[in-house]
């Protein structure tokens, strides 16, 4: 019998780092279709920007993902909460830090190490038991094209975003014969401030740039709203996607990684260069 496709289309979903960015447009768009929808960040004030832009059922949680006794209270929550069996677990919230490893500061690759994949962990753990106690429901964990590529000056961004990805890929194996799924996601650049609110001690290629520059920088080469990444990862999902690129240049890193899997930095760095 063929595995029945994920659905979330008007279906409960949890929703992480919602706040902004991906994740508040994943909560506004499915709500607009009319998914009752939980959502979660540590940025209360976002959180409820979001909130107020949301109808029907609605559930608000101030959380840090990092907290696993918070994300299993949560969970616990969501659970009594639920009006319908939960489609969809996305484990969304991440933040960003630039450094050369020969400068970086331990302190700050935990920080970013807690949240980006302990706190994918921890969610995935926290929201497990319903899906599988219900045989239904996807988990859906966002990695990055930094999850497909190591990049100079992101390496603790890295090794978060491919430790993610090795979870989800070896939870997707285990749930195999059930109605439960598990997919990765792999955004390019994205329209939004994680790269402002991210961490910096200096500027790792030593040019003297402030976070504002970096930023700015950034957004001029960011290829995608967060708008149209919500839209493709809700038809990736409910295609039954296992990996779900996210804008053009996801699938440039991924095809540069397949045609010059040692290579691909002086690749992609061209490409860079002209769409600056």
């Amino acid at each position: 019998m063929p595995r029945q496709l994920p659905r979330l289309t008007g279906r409960p979903v949890m929703i992480t780092g919602a706040a902004s960015g991906i994740g508040r447009s994943l909560a506004l768009r499915l709500n607009r279709l009319g998914s009752p929808v939980a959502i979660a960040d540590i940025d209360e004030t976002g959180l409820k920007q979001t909130a107020a832009s949301l109808k029907g059922s609605v559930l608000t949680r101030v959380l840090d993902v990092s907290d696993a006794a918070d994300q299993r209270k949560f969970a616990d929550e969501v659970r009594d909460w639920l009006p319908a069996p939960l489609a969809g677990v996305f484990n969304n919230a991440g933040v960003a830090l630039s450094s050369t490893v020969l400068d970086a500061d331990p302190a700050d690759d935990q920080w970013l190490h807690n949240i980006n994949f302990h706190g994918v962990v921890n969610g995935t753990r926290a929201f497990l038991p319903i899906l599988v106690a219900q045989d239904s429901g996807v988990v859906v964990n966002t990695s990055s094209v930094f999850g497909l590529a190591g990049m100079p000056f992101q390496s603790a961004y890295c090794a978060a975003k491919f430790a993610v990805r090795g979870f989800t890929d070896s939870l997707r194996q285990e749930l195999r014969g059930t109605g439960v799924s598990a997919v990765n996601l792999h955004p390019g650049g994205i329209k939004t401030n994680i790269v402002r609110n991210g961490r910096m001690r200096q500027d790792p290629e030593g040019r003297s740039r402030s976070m504002d520059e970096m930023a700015a920088s950034f957004e001029k080469i960011a290829m995608t709203t967060p708008d149209k990444a919500a839209q493709i990862i809700h038809r990736g999902v409910e295609a039954g996607k296992a990996r779900i690129l996210v804008g053009p240049d996801a699938y440039l890193f991924d095809a540069m990684m397949r045609i010059a899997p040692t290579h691909y930095f002086d690749l992609i760095g061209r490409a860079a260069d002209r769409r600056r």
